[in-house]
């Protein structure tokens, strides 16, 4: 009995459609683990970067700042400091069109666009599980149906109706949609957990944000609600 049913009898005993519903379910399945893991590392990096952002507050100087921030170019947090001490630096430096708009608005456009490039690297891939979360249980659905319709052509045509002869192959064509069910349940865990840590990467870089434009407008950084033991003097070098 163990031999005539099962998933590698739905495997052997299935034609082109199954069989391509199946790796199907597979691809998607291994797509969406390899973009949770993939972005579940990312925001740990994104996390212990965020930490650095107080030592670059107590930096010598501007350069020390940046290089204490860490040398990883992906790093949003190095790249928004840069940004900003760019933009900083040409629209003092080189008089152009953008001269119509102050240094404040001319800062706080370049750091939004560093903090909006930013934030689409962190929600690539995401688009991958939102797909996946919500057309596997349909594909498996489709392989139930499928599996289902066979298996009753099947007995129609060798006119046998028994229990036993009904309940195998429903039940392995029943199997299609647990799978998609499983396929479906970590992509939409895993979408919700990473659209919630990319929030959270996205509020840091705009308080970091924040505090940057404040440093080059003011040359000091003030937090919100600032007293004097909040305003952090540093110099503008490198």
């Amino acid at each position: 009995m163990n031999d005539e049913f099962g998933l590698l009898h739905l495997w052997s005993q299935g034609d082109l459609v199954m069989r391509g519903t199946t790796v199907l379910l597979l691809v998607m399945s291994l797509a969406s683990w390899w973009v949770i893991v993939v972005k579940a590392l990312d925001l740990r990096r994104y996390a212990a970067q965020a930490r650095r952002t107080e030592s670059f507050w107590h930096s010598a100087d501007f350069a020390d700042g940046v290089a204490k921030l860490g040398s990883d170019p992906g790093n949003p947090f190095r790249a928004l400091a840069t940004e900003g001490r760019e933009a900083s630096v040409h629209h003092h430096a080189q008089p152009q069109l953008h001269d119509s708009l102050n240094v404040s608005d001319w800062l706080i456009r370049s750091l939004r666009n560093s903090i909006d490039e930013s934030t689409a690297r962190l929600q690539s891939g995401l688009a991958v599980l939102a797909s996946v979360g919500s057309t596997a249980p349909f594909v498996g659905l489709f392989g139930t149906v499928w599996g289902i319709y066979h298996a009753l052509l099947t007995m129609g045509t060798t006119g046998q109706a028994t229990i036993a002869q009904v309940a195998g192959p429903i039940g392995e064509a029943l199997v299609m949609t647990a799978m998609g069910l499983a396929v479906a349940i970590p992509a939409v865990l895993g979408y919700n957990a990473l659209v919630r840590g990319n929030k959270t990467v996205v509020m840091k870089l705009n308080r970091f944000a924040h505090d940057l434009h404040g440093y080059f407008l003011t040359g000091v950084r003030v937090s919100a609600g600032s007293t004097s033991a909040n305003v952090v003097s540093m110099k503008k070098g490198g």
